[in-house]
């Protein structure tokens, strides 16, 4: 089994790997990109992240965007990420339609051993993250490892989402919780 195929399997895996390194380093190129790019040059920055992620619909994401490898990222349609997005992608990151980030949003699929040996070895993990359609996602908020967001929710701003969120919430706080739910659905 390659070190991609354990990555993606949410098993231990060396980022050293050769494979691996040259993928992060293309993501960086094309973030690079992106985030030097003119303001009024918005048809070549959708063609960078259309290069970069995967999605078929429409997106606009302010700069600054950074991600590890672009590739395990699935985007819907009607996607808005504001301004300094972080999205490491180690694993799977799949993102609905109608979808907002507000600034300084953070995504970590990828993680470490807890336990010291393995970690201070380079043995990383990463486990999926999925965010449902007609979610927003309040600023500066950090979405952690294997965490799935329903439909319709809303995360408040500086929020620490170490859990599953339901459908049709409100969720807030450090760690997030729910606190109401919304009774009406799009």
């Amino acid at each position: 089994m390659t070190e991609k195929e354990k990555m993606l399997q949410g098993l231990g895996y060396d980022a050293s790997d050769a494979e691996l390194t040259a993928d992060r380093k293309r993501a960086r190129m094309l973030c690079h990109k992106f985030n030097n790019l003119e303001p009024d040059q918005r048809e070549e920055a959708t063609a960078l992240l259309k290069e970069l992620l995967q999605t078929e619909g429409d997106l606009y994401m302010e700069p600054s965007f950074r991600c590890d490898y672009g590739y395990n990222i699935k985007v819907g349609k009607n996607f808005y990420a504001n301004f300094n997005c972080t999205i490491l992608d180690v694993n799977t990151v799949t993102i609905g339609d109608n979808v907002m980030f507000a600034p300084n949003v953070q995504i970590y699929t990828a993680t470490h051993p807890v336990e010291a040996a393995p970690r201070v070895a380079g043995v990383e993990m990463g486990y999926p993250i999925t965010i449902g359609d007609n979610t927003w996602i309040g600023g500066g908020s950090i979405i952690c490892p294997g965490v799935n967001i329903g439909r319709n929710v809303v995360i408040g701003a500086g929020s620490v989402v170490t859990k599953d969120i339901p459908d049709n919430a409100v969720a807030v706080g450090n760690p997030c919780r729910v606190i109401r739910i919304i009774e009406q659905d799009v």
